[in-house]
Formats: C-alpha cells, structure tokens, sequence
C-alpha cells in the first residue's frame, strides 16, 4: 500500500503544487498518504525511495535513472516545461500532476511494486487481480471434476501455470489494464473463482468470462460478480457491448447470462465444439 510520495520536480511544477488548496496534496492527506518533500534533493529521494510504500515523482529525467539504479519505484512526470526529457523503460507516466489523484497514483505504485490492483467490491466479494499466490487456490477449485465439464483445465504441471500466470500478469494486466481477475469472499478473505474480461482472437467484442467453485455456488455470486463486472466495464473501460459463449448444454451458465441481460446472437465453433455467442448492451 501507498504511503509515502517523494517528489523531486523542477521549481515551476513545485510552485504549482504549492499552491494553496492543492486537491492533489489535500487527496493524498486524505489518504493518509505522507509527503516527504515537495523539492527534496536527489540524495534524500533515493534514500526515501529504498523504502517500501514509497514512491518516487520526479519530471527529471537523469534523476529518473538514478532513481531506478537504486532500485525505487519511481514515476516519471511529463508537462509542457519538460517535454524533451526522456525517461527509459517508464511503463506509466504521469500528465498534470495538479489534477491526479491518490487512486491513479495507488495503482502506478502497485504496478511498479507488483501488487494486485484492487477492481472493485460488491457487498459480498472482492474482485482483484490474480497473483501467483492465487494459484494454489485454483487448483483447489479446479479438483472438483464438474468444473472443468464446460471449460479448459489448468496446466497439469504446477510450475507450467505458474509461469502463464506470471506472463499474464506482466502482459494483458499491464497492456490492457483489465483480464480476468480473482474472486474473494469478502468475510472470510478465500479465493472463491474467476471473472473478468477478456478478447477471444477472431471476435470483435470483449467477452465475460466467470467461474465460482463448487463450495460456493447456488449463492447468487456469480450473478452479483458478472452483475458487477458488466457496469465496471460500462463505466469505467467505456465497453458499449460485450459477448459470452456458453456451450448449449451449461444450462446453469445459460440461466445466469439471461438473467444478466444477454441475448442469443448466433452459433460458433470452438475447438469442434458448438457453443452460443450470446450478446448484452450495456
């Protein structure tokens, strides 16, 4: 978790953040989030950066590398005084630094730490991004044989799906910013499934995806989970529509997407194996 911000800025950005009323210094408060300076030398940011829950700002962009070398998690900062810097290997950058917000900056940090974003919540559950930790889990639910009847298995060598997991990670969760996440039961904190979007090659519309384990179905989760995922996708990635493909026989998965809103749309064939393409506005 995000708890120290560090910024090391040319003067012109720091007045800016000086300014009084700052909603980005006020948000991070907020948070409990603390500033350790607003121009701190490079000395004490690389000092500041080597600690855990912290992060690094800076629009510089040799102090950038340095900051990197040492081995901080730092965020690189572009704005119309600083366009001909260059920062390396950044995989986000930060634009109007005056009018972010401890959200934006809670996730870049995860990113930069390897933490799982945090998607969204429903009065039960817990949707986040999967970890390697996760996949023991998985196996878990995935020992019930009904499970795999109308889906793929997990690798059956451990390591193999540990390492399409740490791929998964660092490539869609990265690119996309979305994929399929893990479900946790909120009281008691146990991974409980799988749901999220994802793009099936030869498609043109994002698909939902779900899986609740067998201990916890006939609850209604997966219903408020997709419930959830749909809006998040509507308001959060501007998805105007999304598909699901349901082979004709998962009665229950047919039951649940008709209740969520989807319609039938038309056949197709996966792997020589006929399933439903059904279609939802959102």
């Amino acid at each position: 978790m995000l708890k120290e911000i560090c910024f090391q800025l040319q003067k012109e950005t720091t007045d800016a953040l000086r300014e009084k009323g700052n909603p980005l210094l006020a948000d991070l408060a907020a948070h409990n989030v603390k500033v350790s300076g607003l121009q701190v030398s490079e000395e004490r940011a690389v000092n500041a950066g080597k600690k855990e829950e912290v992060m690094c700002i800076t629009d510089q962009g040799k102090t950038y590398n340095r900051l990197r070398a040492a081995g901080c998690y730092v965020l690189p900062c572009f704005h119309e005084n600083n366009r001909e810097e260059t920062f390396p290997g950044a995989f986000y950058v930060v634009e109007k630094l005056e009018e972010t917000d401890f959200a934006s900056l809670d996730m870049a940090y995860r990113r930069l730490a390897g933490l799982p974003w945090e998607i969204l919540e429903t009065e039960r559950l817990l949707v986040r991004e999967t970890t390697v930790q996760d996949v023991d889990c998985f196996y878990r639910i995935y020992a019930e044989p009904s499970v795999t009847d109308f889906m793929e298995n997990l690798f059956a060598d451990k390591d193999e799906e540990i390492a399409y997991t740490e791929s998964y990670i660092e490539k869609v969760y990265a690119f996309y910013g979305y994929g399929m996440w893990t479900v946790l039961e909120k009281n008691s904190q146990e991974v409980i499934g799988r749901a999220g979007i994802s793009w099936r090659e030869g498609y043109q519309l994002p698909e939902l995806g779900f899986l609740i384990g067998v201990p916890w179905q006939s609850r209604g989760y997966a219903f408020e989970v997709c419930r959830a995922i749909l809006h998040y996708a509507k308001e959060e990635l501007e998805m105007t529509k999304m598909q699901a493909l349901v082979q004709p026989e998962n009665k229950p998965s047919l039951g649940l997407c008709e209740k969520l809103g989807f319609v039938y749309d038309e056949e197709t064939d996966l792997d020589g194996v006929k399933h439903l393409v059904l279609v939802k506005e959102l």
